[in-house]
C-alpha cells in the first residue's frame, strides 16, 4: 500500500491530521501469494472469481444461465436473492445450481418463459470467514419485434431537391443495427450527397434522376437473436427539370424556362440537427458521436470545430464521409461547444452543440484485499470519482455496515476504514458501494487475520545459470503472517548481503546487478518472523557470453560465382551454441545451391536473387548474438566490357511547397553509367551557424526524384544531393537555392547534465550545450536550477548564456542534490527538462579502516582484512580500499636509499584482499587506507608480519677449473635469492660417453659454507655432466647444470701420435675411406692428414635419390664411426668432412647393405682354398685341416692378427659386440679373457658355435681382398639363424662386417 503525502502549503483540519498519522505508521498488508499449494493450506474469507454482466441481456430461445463462481477456505456455500428478496431455487423445478458453483441454470427450453425470469439478482457467497456478494445482475431477455404494418405511397419529386426517406425501426433490445438494401440484397451505395443518419434514415442533400428506383428497404438486424426484419419497400421517382420544362414549355416563356433552371441551385441548410443550436450528453468513456447532415445544390461539404479548444489528435474519428464527428475514450476535458460547418458555392451555414460529459462511478482506489497477523493494524480505502459525485456506502458481509455486528477494531472515516490490534474475530468480507445517478461500483475486499510461521514458495536448490556481466535474479517467494523479513546469505558461513552491492526485492528476489564469474555459488535465503523461520538454498552458475569472432564480410560477386560468409562463434564450453542463416531476417531458400559446412555459408552459382542481407545468428539456452553482411550481386563483365562507373551528379535542384518546418525537393537524375542508382543522398549546409560544413539530412529509394524535407526553426538551408549505385557515389550537385525557416523555441535540453564538486563546498554543473542548429532561434540561454535533494527547499535558478558550466559555492561536503539545465532562447522555453543527480565537493575520508589483520598463508602470499570505515566518514564516492606494504630492511640498506613502499588498491566495498610475489624469509609492514574520489584517507596502524622460508634460487654461477687427470675442481657463488637458511649443496654428476648416453648418477652432499669442491678418482679424458642446487629447510631450490672433462694421459698417447703431428704445416686431406656393410648398419674408416683437433662428420645418402645428404656429427678427432638404421639391400653412398676453417671432404664411396635375413652361406663349389685342397689332397687330409681350424678357433691367431701387432695403429680398435661401434684397443701383449660382448675374440679366430656350418680361412676367392699393406679384408661366414640373447652378447649370428677391421 502507498500513501501520497499530501503538498506541504496545503493545511489539513484538525479531525484529518491523526487518522494521516495512523496511516503513515501501519504495517502493509500481506497479500497471498497465488501459489495452489498454499491456498490449499489458508483459511480465506470468500472472493467472488466470476459473475455475469450487470445488464445481461439473454436469448429467450436458450436455458438461463447466471454466473457465479467464488474460491474461499473452507469453500464457499451459495445462495440467491431476485428482486431483493430471498430466491429459493429449490422450489422452483426449472431453476438449479451447479455443484461447487453458485451459477444458476434456469431451464426454459422443456417449458416456461423467459419474461417469467426477468429481474434483479445477487449472489452471496460465504463461509465461516465472511460473506462476499455480486452485482445486481439484470436478467432482460433480448427482443426483436416486426414492423408495424404502414401503407408508403411513392415519392415523385423534382431533380435537385432534397430528401429523407424515414426507416423507424420497431424499439428491440438491444437496439438493431440499421442498412439500407434492395431487392437483391445489394446494398445501395452511399456519398456525399446520399448517407445514412445515425438515426436511421435516408438522407439525399439533392435528388439526381438515377435516384429513381421503386426497392429503397431499410433492414434492421437483432444481432442477439440473430434475426433481421424488414420494412416495406419505398419507391421514389426523380423528374428532371428537362423533363418539366417540355411539359409546361407551351405555357411558359423562354425567360422563365431559364429562370427555372438557375433556381435549381442554393445554399446549404441542416437536415439534421435542426436550429442554431443543440445539446449532446454522453458518458466518461464511450465514444461521443456528433452528426451534422446538410441539403443544398451543389451538395454541401461538412467541417467540425471545437469552440474554445482543439479536437484530440489520437482520439477524433470522422465516419459518414465527415458527416458524423467520433471522440473515443470521451472524457470530461471534452465537455464544450462543437461547431458543424456545412458550405457549398453559395454559401456556408454552421450549428452548434453543446457537449456535456458525465460518469458514471469509476476507481480511484479500489480497496484490496487485506491479510493481518493478530494485533497489526491496516485499513481498507475506497476512492470513486464521477460527475456528479458517487456517495460511498459500505457493508459487512453483504450487510449494510450501520446494521452489521459491532467490531471494536473497526473504526470507519468516510471512504475509509481503519482497523487496529485485529484478532482472528476480525475476519470478514466488506463491500463498497461507489454509486450515482448513472450507475454504481461494488467492489469486495476481505480481512483476514492469519497467524502464520514463514514459508519458502520457490522450489529447493533451483539451478540458475546467467550470463557474465548480465543481471542475476535469485527467487525466493515467500508467505507468513506476520510479514517475515528477508535475508540472503552466500556460502556456508557468508554474512548477509547488504544492498550495497546487491538488490534486495520486497517480494524476496536478490538481484545481481552485475554478475561476474566470483558471484557463482550457493545463496541461502532466510524468511523470519515471530511464529518461526524457513531457509531455501539456490545455486548460481556464471557463463560466458557467446561471442562471434570472425563476422561475415560485404561481398560484391558476378552472378553464376560462388561466396563464402564465414561464422566463426567463441562460447561457454558448458553451452552448446546452435548457429542459424538467415536472409533478409527470414529462411534461406530451400535451394541446394545453399550449403552450410561448419563456420560457413556457401552460395554457388549466384543469381541476382541472391542480394540481400546475410545474418549469422548464434543460440545458447542462455544468449543469443547475431552478425550480418551484405551480398551485391553484380552483371558478369561482357566482352567486350561496358564501362562501369559511379553515376554522374543529378542537377536542376528545385525547392517547392515551402512551409515552416518543410520544403519539397526535387532534382533530375544524372547518367548511371550502366548501373541502376539505387538511392539518393540529400546533405544541407547551414550557412548561418555552420557555413561550409554539409550535414546528412535524408536519404531516398534511387527510383524517387522528390522528396519532402523536415526543416528545423531558423536556419539557412542550402541542399545538394548525390546519387549512389553499386560502384560508388557520385559527386555532389550543384548547391541549391537558400532557405531560410522561421524562429521557434528549443525543442530539446543541454545532454549530459552533471553535477560534481571541485571543491569539498561547491557543486559544478556542467552539460553539454546545443549548438547553433539546436538553438532554433536567436538569444539562446540556459536556466539552470538545483535544490538539495533530501531537504525541503526550493528550486534554486539562475540563467546564463555563452557556457556550459556553472559553479555554485557554499553548499555542505558530499550532499545529493537535484539538478536540471532548461535551454530557451528569444521565443520562448524548451520542454520541462529531465531531472538529475549530482553531489557537492568530496574531501578526504576521516577514519582509517580498523581491525587490520594479516594471516600469512605462505611464503609468498598473505590474506589482508580489514572493517570497512563507517560510509559518512568517506565524504565521497567510495573509490575502494589501498594497501600501502614495504619490506623491513637493515640499518645499512636503509642508510644507502629510500625505502620502496608497494601499493594495492582494491575496488568498491571490498574488506579483504591478497598481497602476491611476496619474498620468503622477510618480515613485511603494512597499513589500509580508505580512497574516494578526493584522494585517500589516513592510515590504519602499521601491521608487521613475517613470511616464513622457502626454497633458493639457482646457485649464482658454477665453474669447473682445474681439470687433471682424474679430479676436477668446482667453484660456486650462493644463490642470489637464498630464501632462508640454506642448510647444504646438493652435486649430482655422471659421464658421458662419445656417444652422449650417460652413466651411472653420483649424488653428493655439500656443507652451506663450501663456494668450493674437488671431485677425485674421476676417469681420465672423460666428459661429466654435473647437476647443482642449495637447500633450505624448506627443500631444494633450482639447478644448475655445467659439463666438464678431464684431461688426456699424455704418457699412454705420447707412443701412438700420427708420425706427421708437429712434423711441419701441411695441407689438410682425407684419404682411403673405407665402408664395411652389413643389413642395417656400416663402419666407416679413413685417413686424416692435418692439423691437431679436427672435429669431423659423415654423410650419407641413398644413391640415386634426390634427398639431401645425411649428416652425422663426429665428437672428437677419431677416424672411423658407425651408421645405424640402414636399410637392407640398399645402395648408399658416403663422404666424410671436416668441421671449422678446413671445410673439406672426402671422395665419395658407395657400398650395399645386405638383404634383410639373407643366407650367408658360402657355396662351397666357389671357394678357391676348397677347390685347392680337393685337388692336393685326399678326403683325409680334409678331415685333419677341419681339425687344425677348430683348434685354432679355440686360441690361435690368424696371420693376419699377427701383422696387426706387428704394427700396432693408435686408430685401430675392435668394434663392440652390441651396436657396431669401436671398443677398447687391446694390444699383442693383452691376454686378458675376452669381454662380455666382444663379437669376436681378439685373435680374430671365430667360435666354434658361430660357424659350424662352413670352414673358413684364407683364399683368394671372389669376396676376398688385399690392402695394400697385405692386410686382409673379407667376409667371415656366420650361421643362417640367431641364437638366443644372452646378457650384453649379440641376437644375431656374426656378419662379415662385425668381425672385419681396417687397418691403414
Amino acid at each position: 500500500m502507498q500513501l501520497k503525502i499530501m503538498p506541504k502549503k496545503k493545511r489539513l483540519s484538525a479531525g484529518r491530521v491523526p487518522l494521516i498519522l495512523f496511516l503513515c505508521q501501519m504495517i502493509s498488508a500481506l497479500e497471498v501469494p497465488l501459489d495452489p499449494k498454499l491456498l490449499e493450506d489458508l483459511v480465506q474469507p470468500p472472493t467472488i472469481t466470476q459473475q455475469s454482466p450487470k445488464d445481461y441481456i439473454i436469448d429467450p430461445r436458450e436455458n438461463i444461465v447466471i454466473q457465479c463462481e467464488a474460491k474461499g477456505k473452507p469453500p464457499p456455500s451459495f445462495s440467491w436473492t431476485r428482486n431483493g428478496t430471498h430466491f429459493d431455487i429449490e422450489k422452483d423445478p426449472l431453476v438449479t445450481m451447479k455443484p461447487g458453483s453458485g451459477t444458476l441454470v434456469i431451464n426454459i427450453m422443456s417449458e416456461g418463459k423467459a419474461e417469467t425470469y426477468e429481474g434483479v439478482y445477487q449472489c452471496t457467497a460465504r463461509n465461516e470467514r465472511g460473506a462476499a456478494i455480486s452485482n445486481n445482475i439484470v436478467v432482460r431477455p433480448s427482443r426483436s419485434p416486426l414492423w408495424t404494418k404502414e401503407k408508403l405511397e411513392p415519392i415523385t419529386l423534382q431533380s435537385g431537391q432534397s430528401l429523407v426517406l424515414p426507416c423507424r425501426p420497431p424499439v428491440g433490445l438491444p437496439p438493431p443495427i440499421i442498412f439500407w438494401m434492395d431487392n437483391s440484397f445489394q446494398r445501395l451505395p452511399q456519398s456525399e450527397r446520399v448517407s445514412q443518419g445515425l438515426n436511421g434514415d435516408l438522407y439525399f442533400s439533392n435528388v439526381l434522376p438515377e435516384d429513381t428506383r421503386e426497392d429503397y428497404i431499410c433492414y434492421a438486424r437483432f444481432n442477439h437473436t440473430q434475426t433481421i426484419q424488414q420494412k416495406q419497400p419505398i419507391s421514389v421517382k426523380v423528374v428532371s427539370v428537362d423533363e418539366l420544362n417540355d411539359t409546361i414549355a407551351a405555357n411558359l416563356s423562354d425567360t422563365e424556362v431559364y429562370g427555372a433552371k438557375l433556381n435549381r441551385e442554393r445554399p446549404p441548410t441542416f437536415l439534421i440537427p435542426e436550429g442554431n443550436t443543440s445539446n449532446k450528453e454522453e458518458l466518461r468513456g464511450n465514444v461521443l458521436s456528433l452528426e451534422c447532415i446538410a441539403e443544398g445544390l451543389p451538395t454541401p461539404l461538412i467541417y467540425w470545430m471545437k469552440e474554445e479548444g482543439t479536437l484530440p489528435f489520437n482520439r477524433t474519428y470522422y465516419k459518414n464521409f465527415q458527416k458524423t464527428l467520433q471522440i473515443l475514450q470521451v472524457s470530461e476535458a471534452d465537455s464544450g461547444n462543437y461547431q458543424c460547418i456545412a458550405k457549398n458555392a453559395l454559401g456556408s451555414i454552421h450549428h452548434t452543440i453543446s457537449v456535456t460529459v458525465k460518469a458514471a462511478p469509476y476507481w480511484i482506489t479500489a480497496p484490496q484485499n487485506l491479510v493481518l497477523s493478530p494485533g497489526e493494524n491496516g485499513a481498507l480505502i475506497c476512492r470513486a470519482n464521477g460527475n456528479p459525485k458517487p456517495r460511498i456506502s459500505w457493508l459487512s458481509n453483504g450487510v449494510p455496515i450501520e446494521i452489521a455486528p459491532d467490531d471494536p477494531s473497526r473504526k470507519i472515516d468516510g471512504d475509509t476504514i481503519i482497523f487496529s490490534n485485529v484478532q482472528e474475530r476480525s475476519s470478514a468480507v466488506y463491500q463498497c458501494n461507489a454509486s450515482n445517478e448513472y450507475g454504481y461500483l461494488l467492489a469486495n475486499a476481505f480481512v483476514n487475520v492469519l497467524a502464520e510461521p514463514p514459508r519458502i514458495l520457490t522450489s529447493a536448490n533451483t539451478l540458475y545459470q546467467v550470463i557474465a556481466n548480465r543481471p542475476a535474479l535469485l527467487d525466493c517467494a515467500f508467505f507468513g503472517s506476520p510479514l517475515p523479513t528477508i535475508e540472503w546469505f552466500k556460502g556456508a558461513k557468508g554474512s548477509a548481503l547488504h544492498e550495497d552491492i546487491y538488490v534486495l526485492h520486497d517480494n524476496g528476489t536478490l538481484e545481481i546487478p552485475v554478475a561476474q564469474k566470483d558471484s557463482t555459488g550457493t545463496y541461502t535465503c532466510v524468511a523470519r518472523n515471530k511464529l518461526g523461520m524457513a531457509k531455501n538454498e539456490a545455486h548460481l552458475e556464471i557463463k560466458d557470453p557467446t561471442r562471434i569472432i570472425k563476422q561475415p564480410e560485404f561481398s560484391v560477386v558476378q552472378r553464376g560465382s560462388t561466396v563464402s560468409f564465414e561464422c566463426k562463434v567463441k562460447h561457454d564450453h558448458t553451452l552448446i551454441p546452435t548457429v542459424l542463416w538467415l536472409k533478409d531476417k527470414g529462411e534461406l531458400p530451400n535451394d541446394g545451391r545453399f550449403t552450410i559446412d561448419k563456420d560457413h555459408l556457401v552460395v554457388t552459382d549466384v543469381s541476382d536473387d541472391d542480394n540481400g542481407t546475410y545474418t549469422c545468428v548464434a543460440n545458447t539456452t542462455l544468449d543469443n548474438v547475431s552478425a550480418s553482411a551484405v551480398l551485391i550481386v553484380v552483371a558478369p563483365t561482357p566482352t567486350p566490357a561496358p564501362i562501369y562507373d559511379v553515376p554522374n551528379p543529378p542537377f536542376d535542384l528545385e525547392l517547392t511547397d515551402q512551409l515552416d518546418k518543410s520544403v519539397q525537393l526535387s532534382w533530375t537524375p544524372g547518367d548511371d553509367n550502366n548501373s541502376p542508382i539505387t538511392k539518393f543522398i540529400i546533405e544541407y549546409e547551414d550557412a548561418m551557424h555552420e557555413a561550409g560544413l554539409w550535414h546528412h539530412q535524408t536519404e531516398v529509394p534511387g527510383t524517387q526524384t522528390t522528396t519532402q524535407l523536415k526543416l528545423s526553426p531558423y536556419v539557412i538551408y542550402t541542399f545538394r544531393v548525390m546519387a549512389e549505385n553499386s560502384l560508388g557515389r557520385s559527386l555532389p550537385s550543384e548547391r541549391s537555392e537558400q532557405y531560410l525557416t522561421k524562429a521557434a523555441e528549443p525543442d530539446k535540453n543541454p545532454t549530459t547534465v552533471e553535477g560534481l564538486g571541485s571543491e569539498p563546498d561547491n557543486l559544478v554543473i556542467t552539460w553539454k550545450p546545443l549548438n547553433g542548429f539546436e538553438s532554433n532561434g536567436p538569444g539562446l540561454q540556459y536556466k539552470v536550477s538545483w535544490r538539495q535533494k533530501d531537504g525541503d527547499d526550493e528550486w534554486t535558478s539562475v540563467v546564463v548564456a555563452n557556457v556550459s558550466k556553472y559553479i555554485v559555492s557554499g553548499t555542505p561536503t558530499f550532499v545529493p542534490y537535484l539538478i536540471k539545465v532548461q535551454a530557451l532562447n528569444d521565443v520562448g522555453f524548451a520542454p520541462e527538462p529531465a531531472v538529475v543527480m549530482g553531489h557537492s565537493g568530496e574531501d578526504l575520508p576521516m577514519v582509517a579502516p580498523g581491525n587490520v589483520q594479516v594471516t600469512v598463508v605462505n611464503s609468498t602470499l598473505a590474506e589482508v582484512h580489514w572493517d570497512p570505515v563507517p560510509l559518512k566518514s568517506i565524504r565521497g564516492h567510495l573509490q575502494g580500499y589501498r594497501i600501502y606494504y614495504w619490506k623491513a630492511q637493515s640499518s645499512s640498506k636503509r642508510n644507502r636509499r629510500h625505502i620502496e613502499k608497494k601499493i594495492l588498491t582494491f575496488q568498491g566495498s571490498k574488506t579483504h584482499g591478497m598481497l602476491l610475489g611476496l619474498e620468503p624469509f622477510s618480515n613485511y609492514t603494512l597499513n589500509v587506507r580508505v580512497v574516494n574520489g578526493k584522494g585517500e584517507g589516513p592510515a590504519s596502524p602499521d601491521r608487521v608480519f613475517g613470511t616464513p622460508e622457502g626454497v633458493p634460487s639457482a646457485p649464482s654461477s658454477l665453474k669447473i677449473i682445474n681439470p687433471t687427470l682424474d679430479s676436477l675442481t668446482l667453484e660456486w657463488d650462493p644463490p642470489s635469492h637464498p630464501n632462508g637458511i640454506l642448510t647444504e649443496y646438493i652435486l649430482k654428476y655422471q659421464p658421458i660417453n662419445s656417444t652422449h648416453e650417460l652413466g651411472p648418477l653420483v649424488d653428493l652432499k655439500i656443507p652451506a659454507n663450501k663456494t668450493r669442491w674437488t671431485l677425485k678418482n674421476l676417469n681420465f679424458s672423460t666428459r661429466y655432466k654435473f647437476y647443482f642446487n642449495a637447500q633450505t629447510s624448506a627443500g631444494s631450490g633450482s639447478q644448475i647444470t655445467e659439463e666438464g672433462i678431464t684431461t688426456v694421459d699424455e704418457g699412454k698417447m705420447a707412443g701412438i701420435l700420427p708420425p706427421d703431428v708437429g712434423a711441419g704445416k701441411v695441407n689438410p686431406r682425407i684419404n682411403k675411406l673405407t665402408v664395411a656393410a652389413a643389413e642395417t648398419y656400416a663402419n666407416i674408416s679413413w685417413e686424416y692428414e692435418g692439423r691437431e683437433h679436427v672435429n669431423f662428420y659423415v654423410e650419407y645418402g641413398v644413391v640415386g635419390s634426390k634427398e639431401e645428404w645425411r649428416k652425422e656429427i663426429i665428437n672428437g678427432s677419431r677416424s672411423f664411426f658407425g651408421l645405424k638404421g640402414l636399410m637392407p639391400g640398399t645402395a648408399y653412398k658416403v663422404r666424410v668432412g671436416a668441421e671449422g676453417d678446413s671445410g673439406f671432404v672426402s671422395s665419395e664411396d658407395m657400398f650395399e647393405t645386405g638383404p634383410a635375413m639373407a643366407s650367408r652361406q658360402v657355396d662351397i663349389a666357389t671357394q678357391g682354398w676348397f677347390i685347392g685342397l680337393m685337388c692336393a689332397v685326399a678326403l683325409l687330409i680334409l678331415i685333419l685341416l677341419i681339425v687344425c681350424f677348430i683348434r685354432r678357433n679355440k686360441g690361435g691367431k690368424y696371420p693376419v692378427k699377427e701383422k696387426e701387432d706387428a704394427h700396432a695403429d693408435p686408430e685401430i680398435q675392435p668394434m663392440k659386440e652390441d651396436d657396431g661401434t669401436f671398443g677398447e684397443y687391446s694390444d699383442a701383449e693383452d691376454h686378458k679373457p675376452l669381454k662380455k660382448g666382444s663379437r669376436t675374440p681378439s685373435d680374430r679366430t671365430v667360435k666354434k658355435e658361430d660357424s659350424d656350418d662352413s670352414l673358413v680361412d684364407y683364399g683368394e676367392g671372389v669376396n676376398g681382398q688385399f690392402n695394400e699393406d697385405g692386410s686382409f679384408i673379407g667376409q667371415y661366414s656366420g650361421k643362417k639363424e640367431k641364437e638366443p640373447a644372452e646378457g650384453n652378447e649379440s641376437s644375431e649370428a656374426p656378419s662379415p662386417v662385425n668381425a672385419m677391421n681396417s687397418f691403414v
